[in-house]
């Protein structure tokens, strides 16, 4: 089991510095470790060797470098190896599933008709295990963790609480423990969406960036420091007191499907300059370098952007690069693979195959 802590911190461990640098470069010597991190030799030696042993990386003899006397710099990569790392992004009517590699490739995934709302929670996690079940079949691989993203809000235990889920205190990563017999790692989306952001980054790079996420649940996320937060509640400001539950695609379809379709446009412009409003304060109370932008608010509306983007503008007062995830399945694309990574990025020595 893993020890508890947030899920998507930057590299903290010397283990986790060095994996991510290896990762990162596709070849490395311990010297250069040293001098990326700033941890003694005898540190990244200890942590090399600990990764070395677990699987995790290789040395690549073939690259031997001789520079006169001491001994040879051997120069480390990635290592080959059969685990299997775990992603499950739970949506409101289907679930996708993916199966990844320590490099982060993608070996398998597929998408589970979940309607979560109406089935059980027992029901639920019988279609997930026989999603995963059917995605490993004929697979010669070792499943070593799993990470679960879903709506809502995820307290310190793991526990779920997602109105369009209907789910309130959910304990699915304890499910998930019994049933997979692997660590499992439970997140929001929306600060899953950010991780994989952070994932990629070089280390050292602290820069805050900022997720704000609009469709059928709406959420925020910042990166400070080393970890991922998610902002709760979102700010409430006089024109948009409770964004979470006005601005959400329901609360606007609702909206649509009571007035006549002349009148769209003018709902559909208030829902993205409402949102514009709420990222503008949460610029101005954090000050990110970039905001990400996801969901369907910005997507299925082709006027949203532009229109969110000019009151962002004109209400922020501080400049912030605006960035647009520009589809669906790339949202929940980088959302599963982040999960699945999360735990060998964070804690690479406590996984076993």
């Amino acid at each position: 089991m893993l020890k508890p802590g947030p899920v998507f911190t930057r590299p903290r461990t010397p283990a986790a510095k060095c994996l991510h640098l290896v990762r990162l470069n596709p070849i490395i010597t311990r010297s250069e470790l040293v001098e990326a991190t700033g941890l003694s030799q005898p540190t990244i030696t200890r942590a090399t060797a600990a990764l070395l042993q677990a699987g995790l990386i290789q040395e690549r003899n073939d690259l031997t470098r001789s520079r006169g006397r001491g001994r040879p710099t051997v120069p480390l990569e990635v290592a080959e190896n059969d685990w299997i790392l775990a992603g499950i992004a739970v949506g409101t009517s289907q679930t996708h599933i993916g199966f990844y590699d320590t490099l982060g490739r993608t070996i398998r995934e597929d998408d589970v008709p979940t309607p979560v709302a109406q089935l059980s929670e027992e029901d639920f996690i019988e279609h997930i295990m026989a999603g995963v079940h059917r995605l490993s079949a004929g697979l010669d691989r070792k499943l070593v963790s799993v990470g679960i993203t879903t709506s809502g809000t995820v307290d310190a235990a793991g526990r779920v609480t997602a109105a369009n889920l209907g789910w309130v205190d959910v304990d699915i990563a304890e499910r998930l423990r019994y049933q997979f017999s692997v660590p499992v790692v439970v997140s929001s989306a929306v600060p899953a969406i950010l991780g994989s952001e952070t994932q990629a980054a070089e280390l050292g790079n602290t820069d805050p960036v900022l997720v704000l996420f609009a469709d059928d649940s709406i959420g925020a996320a910042l990166s400070t420091g080393d970890e991922v937060s998610q902002i709760i509640p979102l700010p409430s400001i006089a024109e948009v007191p409770h964004p979470e539950e006005t601005l959400t695609t329901a609360a606007v379809q609702k909206k649509l499907d009571s007035v006549d379709t002349s009148a769209h446009r003018e709902i559909l412009d208030e829902r993205a300059r409402h949102l514009g409003l709420v990222a503008a304060q949460l610029i101005k109370e954090h000050e990110p370098t970039t905001v990400v932008l996801a969901g369907g608010a910005f997507l299925d509306d082709p006027a949203a952007p532009k229109r969110f983007a000019a009151v962002v503008r004109e209400k922020a007062g501080k400049s912030a690069q605006l960035r647009l995830i520009p589809s669906h399945q790339e949202i929940v694309g980088a959302i599963t693979r982040a999960i699945a990574l999360d735990p060998l990025l964070r804690v690479p020595l406590e996984l076993k195959a």
